[in-house]
């Protein structure tokens, strides 16, 4: 009799189109946490299109689950970062934590990560520790140092001797700083300031002048993505640009999202990054395509590819366990995987739960008419130095 009454309830929801009782297909929620508003904005638009830009290219059906993004705006504000994932993981259920566009970001939600075993998918901030302020962060984006070394190898072997750094006063400026300092100075390089800029409201005014008297053969800039356009802006207020002094840096410097603006006195810098809309290949071209026509007026950054390997780290956890939520095991599953990004060849360090990937060698030019980061060098599979320099 049983039997025959789950027959007839299989039937009618079938002819109803509905799913059958004990058969719906249960969603899996990503609780995307970004600063959609604030001045952090771009970093936030970004992340969220590529993500969404991700589903509808790969359905959002995953081992027979169905994914929901859950967009939470925490306007670059650390204790509301905090207050939405928590709402997240206990009203919403989320089974993964998203997004964090900020160091602080990153960093107010791992403990809770760790409490509630949920996997926390950082893909924008980039301060070296945050990956061991849990074992349930995983990393899609970058570490600061990643390129600050490199930048700092290209400027030993151009002949530059003397530098003047100037960074934002928070974490990732302080990686940037030690980082490149590191291994400048272990050169033989010398530098000549150590300049730190207030991250909220900066005026780097006052800085590029202590920075254009010390006389340096480049100044190195770290500043968060979207900050360089401010940098340019005082840079050439200040006649710098025709002092003869080299500006280099990470690539946050020349973001892609706002370099268009810049104008011809961004030709020539040099900075050492992860992306580049720019990038060469086959499937770089055919994301470009696909993000701008998503996206009208919208040229997607090396913010924006730390959201859609984000995704893709999801779907292939969640392909791993077999639809499993369970937090632990998605970690386990995310450790080691390695794929072809937009970026090129990318892998999850299964000590670290850090991103191993290329780091290119860019300069401004002008292609088709439009300002570009063109690389010119390549250094493959690159490790955080500072966890390599720990073991």
């Amino acid at each position: 009799m049983l039997r025959k009454s789950l027959l007839m309830a299989l039937a009618t929801a079938a002819l109803a189109g509905l799913p059958a009782p004990g058969l719906a297909q249960e969603t899996v929620k990503v609780g995307l946490i970004l600063p959609m508003t604030g001045p952090f904005t771009s970093t936030g638009k970004q992340i969220a299109a590529a993500a969404r830009l991700y589903m509808q290219e790969h359905g959002a059906t995953v081992a027979g689950k169905k994914i929901e993004l859950v967009l939470k705006d925490d306007t670059g504000n650390a204790e509301l970062t905090k207050r939405l994932a928590q709402e997240l993981v206990v009203s919403e259920k989320v089974r993964f934590l998203a997004g964090f566009g900020l160091t602080p970001l990153a960093l107010a939600v791992a403990p809770l990560a760790t409490e509630a075993k949920v996997p926390q998918i950082v893909m924008a901030a980039g301060t070296s520790i945050i990956t061991e302020r849990s074992p349930f962060v995983v990393r899609t984006s970058f570490t600061v140092p990643q390129s600050a070394v490199v930048i700092a190898d290209w400027a030993v072997k151009s002949n530059v001797k003397k530098v003047v750094t100037l960074v934002s006063d928070y974490a990732p400026g302080h990686d940037a700083e030690k980082s490149f300092k590191e291994r400048f100075t272990a050169a033989g390089g010398q530098i000549a300031a150590e300049l730190r800029v207030p991250l909220q409201n900066p005026d780097f005014a006052p800085f590029l002048q202590r920075a254009a008297d010390a006389k340096p053969d480049a100044l190195y800039v770290f500043v968060p993505s979207g900050a360089g356009a401010i940098v340019m802006k005082q840079f050439l207020e200040r006649g710098l640009d025709k002092s003869g002094i080299r500006l280099i840096g990470t690539g946050d410097l020349t973001d892609d999202d706002i370099l268009p603006g810049f104008g011809d006195a961004a030709l020539g810098i040099i900075t050492a990054h992860l992306y580049a809309t720019a990038h060469p290949s086959p499937k770089n071209k055919a994301y470009v395509a696909a993000f701008s026509k998503a996206n009208p007026g919208m040229r997607p950054n090396f913010m924006s590819v730390g959201g859609y390997d984000g995704m893709h780290l999801i779907y292939e956890a969640l392909k791993k366990t077999g639809g499993k939520t369970d937090g632990e095991a998605l970690v386990a599953a995310m450790k080691g995987l390695a794929w072809e990004s937009p970026r090129g060849p990318i892998a999850i360090d299964p000590q670290t739960r850090d991103i191993v990937q290329n780091i290119y060698i860019r300069k401004v030019e002008r292609v088709n008419g439009e300002l570009h980061n063109v690389e010119f060098a390549t250094f493959e599979a690159v490790k955080d130095p500072v966890k390599a320099a720990k073991k």
